[in-house]
Formats: C-alpha cells, structure tokens, sequence
C-alpha cells in the first residue's frame, strides 16, 4: 500500500497467472471493511510489471474504511501479515491495444478520465525501451484536462518519472504533454504567471507549463496536421459525451478527402 498526498492510495497487489491489457479495470472487495460490496477501479499498472496497481481516493465511508483497515491512518510502518485480505474479480473492459497501431497518437484525459493512461503511458515506455525499433508508436500528444492536479498528484508524479527517463535517453519528443487546469482562468493564475520563466512549474513541478481555461481544439488538430502530412493519425477519449462530440467533429473536418492526406480516426473507447 502506498500514501500519496491529497488523500490517495495505491493498492499494489500480486495473483498468480493474473493477466492484464492496458486499460482495463477490476472489482475490489475488502471484507473487513463490507462482506458485500464490490468497487470497480482501472487498473493503473501495465501489463509489463510484475504487479498490478489501482489508485484509490478516499471520499467516502468504503474507502475511508479501507483507509483505516490497511493501516494508514498509521503512522509506524504496517507488517505484510497485517494489510487486510483483498478480493479481486476480472480484469473487464477492453483493451487499449488500438494505441499501439498508430505511429502518431492524441491521447485525451478529462478529470478521472486520466486514470487509464497511467496504464497506456507506462506500458508505451516499456515497450519503447525494451525495442524501440519494433514499435509502430513513434509520437504521443497527450492532453490532461482537470478543474486542479490535486486529486491526481500521483498521475503528475507519473509524467515526471516518464520525463525524466525520456531525457536521459534523449528522446524527450517521443510524449507532448499539455495539462489544463480547467477550472481556472488567467486572472486567477496571474500570481502563478509571476513564476512562469522558472524551469518548472510551479503547480505540478514538470517541465511542461500548465496551461490554463480549455484547449481551442481547432488549432490543436490543424498544428498536429501539419506536422504530419499524410498519416494516420489516432484520437483516443477517456471523458465526458460532450468532449467526445467536440473531438469526433474535429477529428472529421481536419481530415482530408484525399486518401493519402492526413487522417484522424477518432476512438471513443471508454477506457
């Protein structure tokens, strides 16, 4: 079990012949805290380690329960022997193996809709240093919308370990990030603004400045189409039926009549 701040825990679990694919998600059951309910979480680990993880936020009397009965309301370190038994039942869900066929990829998380590419951006990694040459995926555009990192700093955490090894293999293009805090404005960010030319940001502590307010979706696609004439370009959605409408229509009207121009396939997959 690990704390991470603003109330999150990550469960690490080990079953024998338990398989996974990106994107999927389990059913948890923690008898000591109810012998009846089952919870559903996406799994946050990817198939390559030797583990299998979710992230818990505790808002609610099951997971304030499962809080206390894995000992960390604690502060001395807890025994194996006493962490409460775990029930597990999957994985369910798709895979999201569709991201793997495409050299050029929009990868697009809104709120709790990020959780899934924890799965998606380690397993891309893991693929890529173990050979890189035999991966399709040649470059990722993820887009993180979110009202404030605060209830995801494990995710922000994430990208920061995944920045710094792609710099020390010198490939720090291979993942363009761009976070939006969505639940702020400019004027509100001005105090923030005052910090802008340090080397990172403030809010999340990565390389890659936050950005504020919502993305103009319109430019964002144009840019990419420009940088990549004639390919096949993949549009990947974990978040609300509104953005889906919004990124299906761009992903249309930015592709071209011309079979060999660019092309975005739109995928809502709910992750």
């Amino acid at each position: 079990v690990v704390i991470h701040p603003f109330k999150t825990i990550e469960l690490q679990m080990m079953k024998k012949g338990f398989k996974m694919e990106v994107g999927q998600y389990i059913f948890v059951k923690c008898p000591a805290v109810s012998k009846l309910e089952w919870h559903p979480f996406t799994l946050t680990s990817a198939p390559e380690e030797d583990y299998f993880s979710i992230h818990i936020r505790i808002v609610g009397d099951w997971t304030e329960g499962l809080f206390n009965a894995c000992g960390c309301d604690k502060q001395e370190f807890q025994e194996a022997w006493k962490l409460p038994k775990i029930a597990v039942d999957g994985p369910f869900g798709t895979a999201s193996e569709d991201v793997f066929r495409y050299e050029t990829v929009m990868l697009v998380g809104a709120g709790i809709g990020v959780t899934p590419f924890a799965s998606v951006l380690k397993s891309v990694w893991y693929k890529y240093c173990h050979d890189a040459t035999n991966l399709k995926l040649k470059k990722i555009y993820f887009y993180w919308l979110c009202r404030d990192t605060h209830a995801f700093e494990w995710f922000a955490d994430l990208l920061q370990s995944l920045e710094a090894q792609m710099q020390e293999r010198n490939n720090a293009d291979f993942l363009s990030y761009n976070i939006y805090l969505t639940g702020w404005d400019e004027t509100q960010a001005t105090h923030f603004v005052v910090h802008h030319e340090e080397e990172k940001d403030v809010i999340t502590g990565l390389k890659q400045k936050t950005l504020y307010g919502r993305p103009n979706w319109e430019n964002e696609f144009k840019t990419i189409a420009g940088k990549h004439p004639g390919s096949r370009i993949g549009v990947f959605l974990c978040g609300p039926e509104g953005l889906a409408d919004t990124l299906n229509k761009q992903s249309i009207s930015n592709s071209e009549a011309d079979p060999r121009g660019v092309h975005f396939i739109f995928n809502k997959e709910n992750f």
